[in-house]
């Protein structure tokens, strides 16, 4: 189904935005924007617990969300929760309340997926070029860098630094001191220098600033007469020297500064002054575009029949060698079981069970035993464009669980007793095609009834199957050792 209206949601570390766009010919128009300032990352404790004053800021904010969202399909929605909520030890009880509120499901997303979706959003609101583009997005609590050419993300990362973070460490109280200002730069090029020869080695031609940061700066260079447009080096040492003049941030008078943006500036302008003076940049031009627009991008692509993370199972495919024959016939049956279930909640699953079909065996490029095991730590650990966390972490799990013993999913299947289904359509599939060819299977079915799981075939078929017929019966054993039930009956 394709939709005319779509709406991303951004859970920032310093902002949460909600945007809405329209759909037409293949092109997302904005329509709608909410903005709220919450400032998660300043909520985070010493030991990484979001307070109790942080998380009631946002779950007001996504109240105000809520209406706005209030009768849009769930599949036309995309909430993303970034680094604070990547960093929170606390973030899962927190979510929990998050998706009750706002009504809408929330996926944390890795840096580097973060890093994608903003590029996607930036080379969406800018002309095309033929060269290489830096981009670099300052946020709450880290930073992306991306090398991009035309629309394609060449190099991502997400370094742990961001304006929320850094006031908070170096301009205690929001007194701006030459001391701390200078260790936050130093800090910030420490941090850039990681993978500046890497960067430097691709190159680029232009640099572009996305987010709040990067147009604050620039707005108020602008403002000032210290850039006709965008932020230079040389508006950036000035602006450097106002700070420190001003020594707190309520004692800031600057022309084009919002008073939102006023507690965190310092944080902001270290990194930016680390950043241009590491990487020897003179000049940066700023977007409109930003995770929020990529967000939306990314789903149009998703509603549309052009998902990024089926791009990226075939790549996963490719890298790791995979047997196509044999991931067919797993898949093909796995699902045929997942349909004979035919639990809606189930089959809104679907997708994932179908990639973990197609990437069951990756691990055989590691080693052949316990192949399961590489599997599913490569699938919960790379790098997977268009994945959330939570998705990786689906696909991995359903992996583990293909073969061997099942006490060590117990946990996992009591959080999440979807994961268990899936895992047992995945399993039989296994079971059955553990010779790796093609055969003429007999008529089964396969039900779920609570906890219980049943599986009706042909005993004369599985009496000429003896591997088979072996393999079910310990089914029955493995599925009790997570309290749950599995029989083979007669069809």
């Amino acid at each position: 189904m394709e939709y005319n209206t779509l709406g991303a949601v951004d859970l920032g570390s310093n902002s949460f935005h909600l945007e809405i766009g329209r759909v037409v010919d293949d092109q997302v128009y904005p329509l709608d924007s909410l903005k709220e300032t919450v400032r998660l990352a300043a909520g985070l404790t010493p030991d990484r617990q979001l307070d109790d004053l942080a998380q009631q800021r946002a779950l007001a904010a996504l109240k105000r969300f809520s209406e706005r969202l209030r009768g849009m399909p769930p599949e036309a929605v995309r909430v993303v929760g970034t680094n604070a909520l990547r960093v929170a030890k606390n973030a899962a009880p927190f979510l929990r309340r998050a998706e009750e509120t706002l009504g809408f499901p929330i996926e944390v997303i890795p840096g580097r997926e973060e890093a994608r979706l903003i590029y996607l959003g930036v080379v969406h609101s800018i002309p095309a070029c033929p060269y290489n583009r830096l981009v670099i997005d300052i946020g709450g609590g880290s930073t992306e860098f991306i090398v991009g050419h035309r629309m394609r993300p060449k190099l991502m990362e997400s370094l742990y630094m961001g304006c929320v973070s850094f006031t908070a460490r170096y301009f205690p109280e929001g007194r701006i001191e030459k001391k701390g200002l200078k260790q936050a730069e130093i800090a910030a090029r420490e941090q850039v220098q990681t993978l500046a020869a890497r960067y430097e080695r691709e190159g680029w031609r232009e640099v572009v600033g996305s987010s709040g940061t990067a147009r604050s700066i620039a707005e108020v260079l602008q403002k000032n007469g210290k850039a006709p447009r965008g932020i230079t080096a040389a508006g950036l040492a000035w602006l450097r020297e106002q700070l420190l003049l001003a020594g707190d941030f309520k004692k800031l008078a600057l022309v084009g500064l919002r008073e939102d943006r006023a507690p965190v500036v310092a944080g902001g302008v270290a990194i930016m002054s680390g950043i241009f003076d590491e990487l020897s940049i003179r000049e940066m031009t700023v977007a409109e575009g930003a995770l929020r627009q990529g967000v939306l991008w990314d789903l149009l692509g998703r509603v549309h029949h052009r998902d990024i993370r089926e791009v990226t199972v075939e790549q996963f495919a490719k890298r790791y060698h995979v047997e196509s024959a044999q991931a067919q016939r797993v898949g093909h049956l796995a699902l045929a079981l997942l349909a004979d279930i035919g639990d809606a909640e189930l089959t809104a699953m679907e997708p994932f069970l179908e990639w973990a079909a197609r990437l069951h065996e990756i691990g055989i490029s590691i080693a052949q035993a316990a192949y399961h095991k590489h599997s599913a730590y490569i699938l919960a650990n790379a790098d997977m464009p268009g994945f959330s966390r939570q998705e990786q972490g689906w696909l991995a799990s359903i992996v583990l669980a293909q073969r061997g013993k099942l006490a060590k999913m117990r946990a996992t299947f009591e959080a999440d007793p979807r994961i268990a289904a899936l895992a047992a359509c995945l399993r039989i599939a296994v079971i059955f095609y553990r010779s790796r060819r093609s055969m003429k299977l007999p008529a089964m079915s396969f039900r779920r009834q609570g906890r219980a799981l049943r599986l009706a075939i042909d005993p004369a078929w599985l009496a000429d199957h003896t591997l088979i017929a072996v393999a079910l019966e310990d089914e029955r054993r493995q599925w009790e050792s997570v309290g749950s039930g599995f029989d083979v009956a007669d069809r």
